[in-house]
């Protein structure tokens, strides 16, 4: 515990850092407290002014709505807008892509290739009529210009545009300012990929944007898309960050807002949910990046909004352009390696400590594995095959867990002479206890050493079949989802911590757990198996720990209940295996 308070305890550069944001969030805060106190001290003449037209014509004026506000006033690039709006839609074999020209970008991108848990299209942008992508940048004019608050003039012809598997297509809008002042968006769109690639022209502009920066991020929140939000994605909703080698995350606890910045070079940031994400970066030289986050409530509500914002600070080239490379789609190890393999470090494949094992596991193991069995067998049936391999390959540690705890059996008696002869002396009693270890050639962590072996692997399992979109929506038996909980219980109440629903893949794997703890008590050499010693309590810790899996497991995916159910069963046969192996040597010894 001194180690870990000491590790995460934040550095002087860090503590520097955030009395410096909190500083500057005081003085904001400050400006506008003073701001709200001049209206409140405004003289009651004026006061009345301002009301008394109101007040005359309060039955012939309607009330401004917030949707009816007044755009925001943006000198020349707001007169630059036209009036009409439009849409035009890319029809690819993914996806479905809404281009807008109120912010020049995409308001809606339907998946053809995923469903919600509900078995719609996912739709990745929250309801929004603006394009999900906004740039941002302060003019000589002193304006403050977001340009998903502008109406760009569409310069790709017609409604729709279609993309073959290997082709890509162009959508085009321009806001022209004067003859010689526009602003360009032309996006790049291919047809077997999710990426989205955007070249910005700034025609005759350099004056007019100071410092020759600028932002560009993603606005819109992303759409959930699993059954229990606040269970499932509400724990996975973030923003992300790539800089100096490291990835930074900005996830909130609880109903609020905050905002992170990073300076230097970026490589790219990101918003997500469980299994889908938007990625942007530029080949641009960056100055900074800022991710912010939003929650209206408590993270476990389901009427809980989740808001995470992304933006990048980059410079105009001089060439007067800027280009982005911007991902929209799943979370899918080969998709996200061929934009950037960093990208992958979003999804969890194990706890931290143990990344430098778990994550060569995941990328070189598993995933190859289910991408070579995809073409010969539904998941379901990968899983239990998978199963039965990693047992396979376990095997010899199995074994020699197995064998020591039946020789730690063997020597019960004896160990049980000794605690009696030396009751009131626990020195001598622990040192004849050691000595006949010696004599005897038992290692009494023999049974425990092997299975800590195999502790890395089952971890690492354990949290990536939660996380990953590999078994997103893969059917088996009465499981409609491996990603999601298999229930085929429904409970007249709730139980604390299991829910009112009960897994079905869950209760059988609790079942043979409970059978391969009665095997480990009773059978081994002798009729006595490879029970721990301990006495009473700890053959009822045999009992009881299945018992607890249920809880804990229950809400978990169906294939890692599963793949711990194939991995139970296959662990009873290898034991039985093992068992009558030692039972024939003692006879043969005998004889």
């Amino acid at each position: 515990m001194v180690a870990w308070t000491y590790y995460s305890m934040p550095s002087e550069q860090e503590l520097q850092q955030r009395e410096a944001e909190q500083a500057r969030q005081d003085s904001i805060a400050a400006a506008q407290a003073d701001s709200q106190k001049q209206k409140q001290e405004q003289p009651e003449d004026i006061t009345q002014q301002q009301q008394e037209p109101q007040q005359d014509n309060e039955e012939d004026t309607p009330r401004l709505t917030q949707d009816q506000e007044e755009e925001p006033e943006m000198g020349m690039f707001s007169e630059a807008s036209i009036d009409d709006t439009t849409k035009i839609v890319v029809d690819s074999p993914l996806y479905n892509a809404t281009f807008t020209n109120v912010g020049a970008g995409p308001s809606k991108i339907i998946f053809k290739d995923y469903e919600t848990w509900d078995h719609k299209p996912v739709q990745m942008i929250k309801d929004t009529t603006e394009s999900a992508y906004s740039l941002g940048f302060l003019t000589s004019e002193n304006y403050n210009v977001e340009t998903d608050d502008l109406v760009f003039e569409q310069v790709t012809p017609g409604d729709t545009v279609s993309v073959g598997e290997n082709d890509s297509t162009k959508v085009k809008y321009a806001l022209n300012i004067s003859d010689d002042k526009r602003l360009v968006y032309t996006y790049t769109l291919f047809g077997d990929s999710h990426q989205i690639k955007l070249d910005v022209e700034f025609e005759g502009l350099e004056r007019d944007i100071i410092g020759g920066t600028f932002d560009f991020g993603w606005k819109s929140p992303l759409n959930f898309t699993e059954k229990n939000p606040a269970t499932t994605e509400a724990t996975y909703a973030s923003a992300y960050v790539y800089t100096g080698g490291e990835m930074e995350q900005l996830k909130l606890s609880e109903a609020g807002r905050n905002t992170q910045d990073y300076n230097g070079t970026i490589d790219w940031v990101a918003t997500r949910t469980k299994f889908f994400a938007q990625i942007m970066q530029t080949d641009n030289p960056t100055q900074s990046a800022l991710l912010v986050g939003e929650q209206s409530g408590e993270t476990d509500l389901s009427t809980t909004e989740h808001r995470y914002q992304s933006y990048i600070t980059t410079d105009i080239s001089q060439q007067d352009n800027a280009s982005f490379h911007m991902f929209v789609g799943p979370l899918d190890y080969y998709a996200l390696q061929d934009y950037d393999g960093s990208t992958y470090g979003m999804v969890d494949t194990g706890y931290s400590w143990l990344s430098w094992l778990s994550d060569p596991i995941v990328e070189y193991l598993v995933i190859p594995y289910f991408g070579f069995v995809d073409d010969y067998m539904g998941y379901g049936f990968a899983i239990i095959l998978f199963a039965i391999l990693i047992k396979m390959v376990l095997y010899p540690l199995t074994k020699k867990s197995y064998r020591s705890m039946a020789a730690m059996k063997e020597l019960q008696p004896k160990m049980q002479e000794i605690k009696e002869k030396y009751e009131d002396d626990p020195e001598k009693q622990q040192k004849a206890t050691m000595k006949l270890y010696k004599e005897e050639g038992v290692n009494p962590l023999g049974g425990c050493l092997p299975n800590l072996l195999q502790l890395p692997i089952l971890i690492t399992l354990w949290r990536f079949f939660q996380n990953s979109i590999l078994i997103r929506q893969q059917e088996f038996l009465w499981a409609s989802d491996l990603s999601a909980p298999d229930y085929i219980l429904s409970l007249p109440f709730s139980v604390p911590f299991l829910g009112d629903q009960v897994a079905g893949f869950v209760l059988l794997m609790t079942a043979a757990m409970f059978a391969q703890s009665k095997l480990t008590g009773g059978m081994g050499p002798g009729g006595g198996g490879g029970g721990a010693p301990g006495g009473v309590n700890m053959k009822a810790l045999q009992y009881v720990f299945p018992f607890m899996l249920l809880f804990i497991f229950n809400n978990f995916a169906a294939g890692l209940s599963l793949y711990y159910l194939i991995y139970n069963v296959v662990s009873i046969g290898q034991q039985l295996i093992i068992y009558r192996q030692m039972d024939k040597e003692k006879e043969a010894a005998e004889a």
